[in-house]
């Protein structure tokens, strides 16, 4: 991860565990571990295969007590998942999140943490925004756990 481009600060297992709260997801201990120290990072591995295309990932999403407080905040994932709500579920009546975007992509599509098959081990997906519609999610399978996805990546 590019040192200079991690947001601070690094968020706590108490805002973890409050953020699952409001999600209503358990996050998986990999994905927490490594936003612990990379949040909101850019890597230094970036492009990934996924559907026959080639993806860069600009800049990992991270989680932060106060996203207003400062300039970065626009990348915390509760205020990116708010912009996109109705866009990354399938089910209305769902009270939590389907999709989580934990990444944004250059294509401007998101890497997402994909809870519709089980609430506490989600798979990973690209999340293709320009083909998705209200409660229509349109996604892509690209790792089965964020541990996976990470050996994925390359320069």
């Amino acid at each position: 991860m590019r040192a200079e481009s991690i947001i601070y600060p690094l968020p706590t297992e108490q805002l973890l565990s409050k953020e699952e709260g409001f999600l209503r997801v358990e996050l998986p201990s990999d994905y927490k571990e490594f936003i612990k120290i990379n949040n909101g990072g850019i890597p230094e591995r970036r492009s990934f295969s996924c559907n026959g295309h080639n993806y860069i990932i600009t800049r990992f999403l991270c989680i932060l007590e106060d996203p207003t407080e400062i300039e970065l905040g626009i990348f915390d994932i509760y205020a990116t998942k708010s912009q996109f709500y109705g866009r990354l579920i399938d089910d209305e009546d769902l009270i939590g999140v389907a999709l989580l975007p934990v990444a944004v992509l250059f294509s401007g599509d998101f890497l997402c943490l994909d809870f519709r098959e089980s609430r506490n081990n989600p798979d990973v997906c690209v999340w293709d925004h320009a083909n998705s519609g209200e409660f229509e999610p349109v996604s892509y399978p690209v790792a089965n756990s964020f541990k996976d996805f990470l050996t994925m990546l390359a320069e």
